[in-house]
C-alpha cells in the first residue's frame, strides 16, 4: 500500500471503496479529543471492581503494584505498535484496517462479523447495564426499569454520535474531563482528610493470611488488570476523523494509556488506605464501604453518582468509535453498501451507529446473561487484537522497517504479545469448551464471507481490470 500524503483539514474517502460513492469522513478530531476517547472508555466500572479481587487475592501492595505496572507495560507495547499502525494506515476502522492489509480481506470480515454481530453490542449492553445498575444503587429500580434505563442511555447517546462528531466529542471530552476530576478529588480527599490507615500496607511484600497462592493469584490479577484497561486500542477506529493522524493517533495512544494505568494505580491504593482489606468483599459492598469512610452516611450514594459518571463515559466512547468497523467493512464491500453512507446534515456513519445502538437494546432487554456470553469470545477477540500487534512484524518484514516505525523495535509488540499469548492459553486451557465454541462462530463468517461479499468483491475487480 502506498504511502498516503494527508491534508489534515481535508476530508478523507475509506480506501477500498468500489462504489464511488462519496463515503467521506472530515477529519476534525485533535489530540486532546483522541485522548479522551481512551479515558472515557477505558476508565468505566472496572476500577471499582477490579482493586476488591486483587487485594483479597494477591493479599499483597506490592504485588498489587506489580500486576498493574506489568500490565500497564505491556498495554504502553501495545499503544506504541498500534501507534505505528495507525500512522501508516489512517482510515477510519482500526484493527479492522490492520488485519485487511496485512492478512486480507477474509480475516478482516472474520474480526467485523465477531465485532457487530457479538462483541460490540455486547459490551455496549453490558456498559449499559451496568450504568443502570450503578443508578439503581442511588434511586430503588425494578428489573423493567432498569432495562428502560439502559435502553434510554444507548439511544441518546448514540443520538448523539449520530447528530454530529462535534458534539459526539464534546460529550466524550467532557465525561472523560469530569472523570478525572472527581478520581483526583477522592484521591486528594482520601488521603487529605486523613481517615485511612497506612497499617494496611503493612506487611508490604508478604502475602497476608487467607490469599490465594501466588502464581495463581498472579495469573488472576493479570488477567482481571489486562480487561480492566482493554479498550484503548478502540480509538484507531476513528482515526479516519482525526486531525494529522500520523502525529496525534501515537501520541494519544501513549498518554490514553499512561493516564489511565497511572489512575488504576494511584486509586487503587487510595482504596486499599482507605479500606482494610479484611473488610473487602465484593463490588457494591467495596464502594459502600470507601464511600462510608471518605463520606460517613451518605458515601455510598456518592460513589455510586461517580461510577454513574464513569460508566456513562465508557459508553459514549463505545458508540463513537466501534460503528466505523461496520462503516469500514461496507465501504471496502465487505457488508452492505447502504451502511457506509454518511448522513448528508451530520456527516456521520449514521446507519452504522443505529445497527450497534439497535443490536444493543436487544441484547439489554433480551438477553438475560450476556457477561456469560460475551465469555465465549474472549478468546477470539484477544485472537485478534494479537494478530493486529503481530502485524507490526508482518508489514516490517514484508515493506521494509522505513514503512511502519515503530520507537525501540522490536520491544514493544514483544511486551505485548507475550503477556497477551499467555493469556490466550491460559483463557483457552480453564474453559476449552466455550473457547471452541467462540471460535466455531468466527469461523462460521467464512462461509457468508463467501456467499455475500467475495464473489461481488471479485466480480467488481473483474470489471475494474476490463475498464482499464
Amino acid at each position: 500500500m502506498a504511502n498516503l500524503s494527508i491534508d489534515p483539514g481535508a476530508e478523507v474517502s475509506v480506501p477500498g471503496s468500489a462504489s464511488g460513492a462519496a463515503s467521506t469522513l472530515t477529519r476534525q478530531l485533535g489530540l486532546a479529543t483522541t485522548t479522551a476517547v481512551i479515558v472515557a472508555e477505558v476508565i468505566g466500572v472496572g476500577i471499582f471492581l477490579t482493586t476488591a479481587g486483587m487485594v483479597k487475592s494477591l493479599g499483597s501492595p506490592f504485588w498489587i503494584l506489580a500486576v498493574w505496572l506489568a500490565t500497564g507495560a505491556a498495554a504502553i507495547g501495545g499503544a506504541l505498535s498500534f501507534g505505528g499502525l495507525a500512522a501508516r494506515m489512517p482510515q477510519a476502522g482500526g484493527l479492522y484496517v490492520y488485519l485487511k492489509e496485512t492478512y486480507g480481506p477474509r480475516m478482516a470480515f472474520l474480526y467485523g462479523w465477531l465485532s457487530m454481530l457479538v462483541t460490540d453490542p455486547g459490551i455496549t449492553a453490558s456498559v449499559a447495564v451496568g450504568l443502570a445498575s450503578s443508578i439503581g444503587d442511588v434511586v430503588p429500580l425494578s428489573d423493567l426499569e432498569r432495562a428502560g434505563v439502559a435502553v434510554a442511555a444507548i439511544l441518546a447517546l448514540a443520538t448523539v454520535n449520530i447528530v454530529g462528531l462535534r458534539l459526539g466529542s464534546q460529550v466524550v471530552k467532557a465525561l472523560a474531563a469530569i472523570k478525572i476530576v472527581l478520581l483526583g478529588f477522592l484521591i486528594l480527599w482520601g488521603l487529605g482528610a486523613g481517615r485511612g490507615d497506612w497499617s494496611h500496607f503493612s506487611p508490604f511484600v508478604e502475602q497476608r493470611p487467607g490469599s490465594k497462592p501466588l502464581v495463581g493469584a498472579l495469573i488472576g490479577g493479570m488477567i482481571a488488570a489486562f480487561f480492566s484497561l482493554g479498550g484503548w486500542w478502540d480509538v484507531s477506529k476513528i482515526a479516519g476523523e482525526v486531525r494529522d493522524p500520523r502525529r496525534t493517533l501515537p501520541r494519544a495512544m501513549i498518554l490514553g494509556v499512561g493516564i489511565v494505568t497511572l489512575a488504576y494505580l494511584v486509586i487503587g491504593m487510595m482504596f486499599l488506605y482507605l479500606v482494610p482489606p479484611e473488610r473487602i468483599d465484593d463490588r457494591k459492598m467495596f464502594v459502600s464501604q470507601a464511600g462510608e469512610v471518605l463520606f460517613g452516611r451518605a458515601g455510598g450514594v456518592v460513589l455510586s453518582l461517580i461510577v454513574v459518571i464513569a460508566v456513562l463515559g465508557s459508553l459514549a466512547a463505545l458508540l463513537m468509535a466501534m460503528p466505523r468497523v461496520y462503516y469500514a467493512m461496507a465501504s471496502d464491500g465487505l457488508f452492505f453498501r447502504g451502511v457506509a453512507a454518511i448522513h448528508p446534515r451530520f456527516g456521520t456513519p449514521a446507519r452504522a451507529t443505529s445497527i450497534q445502538a439497535a443490536l444493543a437494546c436487544v441484547l439489554a432487554v433480551g438477553v438475560g446473561d450476556f457477561d456469560a456470553l460475551l465469555g465465549y469470545f474472549v478468546v477470539p477477540t484477544v485472537l485478534f487484537l494479537g494478530l493486529a500487534v503481530a502485524a507490526v512484524f508482518v508489514l516490517r518484514r514484508r515493506e521494509g522497517a522505513e514503512a511502519l516505525a515503530v520507537p525501540w523495535f522490536p520491544l514493544p509488540p514483544i511486551l505485548f504479545l507475550v503477556p497477551t499469548t499467555a493469556l490466550m492459553v491460559l483463557l483457552a486451557g480453564d474453559n476449552p469448551r466455550h473457547t471452541g465454541i467462540g471460535l466455531g462462530v468466527v469461523l462460521l463468517g467464512i462461509p457468508a464471507y463467501e456467499i455475500f461479499f467475495a464473489r461481488r468483491r471479485r466480480k467488481a475487480a473483474g470489471l475494474d481490470d476490463i475498464l482499464n
